[in-house]
Order: structure tokens, then C-alpha cells, then sequence
């Protein structure tokens, strides 16, 4: 079973999501809060894979809330975090995803689409398009400025020639199968090497790979 919190401040919304998400033969719903704060403990009380997140609400907001999941004092394996906002292109969700945050997902999107985005999550994937991803970035106003032309971190100058373009092919957005056809290597060896990959820079997902490559200007 996944198991998933919701953190929302309307109690309307977060009991609608709870009933579709209930449903699911392999979902369950265990735990809720109406604020940043409450859902830090609720979190911790219950220790969910998926976190559902809004990102305005009252006492402590989803930003505040992400940087508590992943800042140094949050726990040794946080949750995987899918942010909830109203709006397209949220400064606050990109803030929230450089953070930690493994993509985000409209409040008004169809519940099998947010069923299928849990699951995609949960196994490791993004639900954020790379070019959204640009998009959502160039209206970061929280993020400092890249400058015109930066080198390559150490951490990715030791990724092997076969991993760098794997790397770039999934930071552009293409599945196991697309990158497998591209290399002409098998989707298990894609797999083993997006691993490695994920590993050597220390990311967690696709998604903070992607945000790696935007902030290093790697594409």
C-alpha cells in the first residue's frame, strides 16, 4: 500500500482527494492537516511514502513545510513531496521542487490523473515535464541569479561518458524505453545507470535531476 498524507487547509478539498484516493486498491490515506505545522507532526506520527501538499496556507505554508521535510533537521528518509497549487508556473512550487519536492500536480487535475501521478512518485519518476520545469524556474523569484556560464560540478565530471548522456536524455524528459532506444542499450541497464547516476549526485528523482541540470546549465 501507499501510504499518503494530505495537507490542505480546506477541509472541503482534502475530503474529496480522501475519497478518490481511498478507492484505490493500493493507496491509503493516513493521515491529514489543515497546516504546514500540523502536517510535520502528523508526518512524523505516521511516516507516509507520498506527502500531498498545498502551498498557501496559514501558520506554515508548503515552502516552509518542504524546507522542513529536507533542511537538516528533518528525518534521515523524508516522504516524496507532490506539491498542490491553483495555479500554473507557482514561483512557490518551483521554490518548493529546488527544495525537495518531486513535482507538481494542478488542484483542479481529474483523480486518475493524481492517482497516476502518486504512483509514478512513488516509484521513483517525475510528474513535472522539463520544459514546465524551465518555465516554472524562470519565474523563481526566491532563486539567485545563474550566471552566464558556469563549469561542470566535480560530482558530474566523474560520471562515466555512457552516464553523462543518460543523464541528458533524461533531463530532457525521455523514458527508460525512449533513452534505451536512443543508446541502444536495454531498459535494465537504463535503470542501472540513472541509479548511478542518482547516486553519484547525491539526488533522489528524476525530478531533482532535472533541477540539477537546470541549475548547472548541463543541457
Amino acid at each position: 500500500m501507499i501510504r499518503i498524507v494530505l495537507v490542505d487547509d480546506q477541509q472541503l478539498f482534502r475530503g474529496g482527494v480522501r475519497i478518490a484516493l481511498d478507492a484505490q486498491t493500493d493507496m491509503e490515506v493516513v493521515g491529514e492537516a489543515s497546516n504546514g505545522r500540523e502536517g510535520l507532526q502528523v508526518i512524523g506520527e505516521t511516516r507516509p511514502d507520498i506527502v500531498l501538499l498545498d502551498m498557501r496556507m496559514p501558520v506554515m505554508d508548503g515552502v516552509e513545510t518542504v524546507q522542513a521535510l529536507f533542511g537538516p533537521n528533518g528525518p534521515a528518509t523524508p516522504p516524496r513531496v507532490i506539491v498542490l497549487t491553483t495555479f500554473a508556473l507557482d514561483a512557490a512550487a518551483a521554490t518548493a521542487i529546488r527544495n525537495g519536492a518531486s513535482g507538481f500536480l494542478l488542484k483542479d487535475s481529474t483523480p486518475a490523473f493524481l492517482t497516476a501521478a502518486i504512483r509514478a512518485v512513488h516509484a521513483g519518476s517525475a510528474v513535472l515535464a522539463p520544459d514546465e520545469l524551465g518555465q516554472l524556474f524562470s519565474a523563481d523569484v526566491s532563486a539567485a541569479p545563474t550566471p552566464a556560464a558556469v563549469p561542470a560540478p566535480l560530482e558530474f565530471q566523474s560520471l562515466t561518458t555512457r552516464e553523462r548522456a543518460i543523464f541528458t536524455l533524461a533531463a530532457r524528459g525521455l523514458s527508460n524505453s525512449e533513452i534505451a532506444a536512443h543508446e541502444y542499450v536495454s531498459e535494465s541497464t537504463v535503470k542501472s545507470h540513472i541509479s548511478s547516476v542518482l547516486g553519484k549526485l547525491s539526488l533522489r528523482d528524476r525530478v531533482q535531476l532535472v533541477v540539477y541540470a537546470h541549475d548547472n546549465q548541463l543541457l
